[in-house]
């Protein structure tokens, strides 16, 4: 029987290309690429402050996001965007020590920014319970971001949650039954760069209504301990991605741009695992995917954002 990767070779390549035969590249807003910046924003709620200090990250990504950590500068910062064109914003924080955001203190700033702005919003929504989701929906977030952990044990030593996997589901079910649509997110390699739950999370994932599922992997972050650890390899990246295909077959599967950066085998691998959308590709990868023969989209956006804001490429091909 044939493995996952194994299919991406040969006959099982042409068939796992994605089902609309396009993809969509993007260029997140927190990034340049060949002069030209994205116009998706990521703004922390808590500024550098993470109580979890989860040992893949360690509060790190949270330093390259503004902070919007008061009401009051939140809605400053995104006005700002707005008047500088901005298609939308991410708005991120640390966790507290339940796995959760201090959503809120910015509930009702949230709506003020959805009355006077055209601002897509997202947030990374952490473990909610029903009464948080249903309170962003109602402020105006138009789509939540969840990291999605298989394994308990894992989730335990690196994120330092108990019982983590179900909490994970309980939130996903929150988010579900509030109407608010939830894009679930894989770490391939969270646990010290080996692959433990990223089938589990798949499983997971599957017995929701989601339209969109982004992998990104495991990347060398300063001062926190994974760093010394060796990334997952392209092909078990692959792997993940090919298996997310085959058991959400309907939705819209990305490589996200949380990854090891210069893996151009990888970014080939996912085109041929059946990716329909990808943040900053090498041009590599876009000259496969014209190989492939797939309809080419652009966008200056997160890759979980919809399909909205066509642009012109940003590579020097293009």
């Amino acid at each position: 029987m044939k493995t996952n990767l194994e299919c991406l070779n040969g006959e099982g390549a042409a068939g796992r290309v994605n089902p609309e035969g396009r993809i969509t590249f993007y260029l997140p807003g927190m990034f340049d690429s060949g002069g030209q910046r994205g116009r998706y924003a990521a703004l922390s709620i808590t500024g550098r402050r993470c109580t979890l200090m989860c040992e893949h990250c360690r509060g790190n990504l949270l330093s390259t996001m503004p902070p919007g950590d008061t009401p009051r500068d939140l809605l400053d910062r995104c006005l700002r965007l707005h008047r500088e064109g901005y298609h939308g914003v991410l708005l991120s924080g640390g966790c507290d020590s339940a796995g959760r955001l201090p959503w809120e203190r910015f509930y009702e700033t949230i709506a003020r920014i959805k009355t006077r702005t055209d601002l897509y919003i997202s947030v990374h929504s952490g473990l909610v319970t029903e009464d948080h989701a249903r309170a962003l929906k109602d402020a105006g977030v138009d789509q939540a971001l969840i990291d999605v952990v298989g394994s308990d044990d894992t989730l335990r030593r690196i994120c330092h949650l108990d019982n983590g996997a179900s909490r994970i589901m309980e939130a996903m079910a929150a988010l579900e039954k509030a109407d608010l649509p939830v894009t679930p997110h894989i770490v391939c390699g969270i646990d010290f760069g080996r692959i433990l739950g990223e089938r589990r999370a798949v499983a997971m994932i599957s017995e929701f209504r989601v339209r969109q599922v982004v992998i990104v992997g495991l990347m060398k972050l300063a001062g926190a301990p994974a760093a010394q650890a060796v990334p997952p390899a392209a092909e078990a990246v692959a792997e993940i991605i090919a298996e997310t295909r085959d058991r959400l077959p309907s939705a819209s599967v990305s490589l996200g741009c949380a990854r090891r950066r210069g893996d151009t085998r990888l970014e080939i691998l996912a085109i041929d695992a059946g990716v329909d959308r990808m943040a900053l590709p090498s041009e590599e990868a876009v000259l496969h995917a014209r190989k492939r023969g797939l309809r080419i989209a652009y966008q200056r956006t997160c890759c979980s954002a919809p399909s909205r804001w066509p642009s012109e490429g940003w590579l020097t091909d293009t």
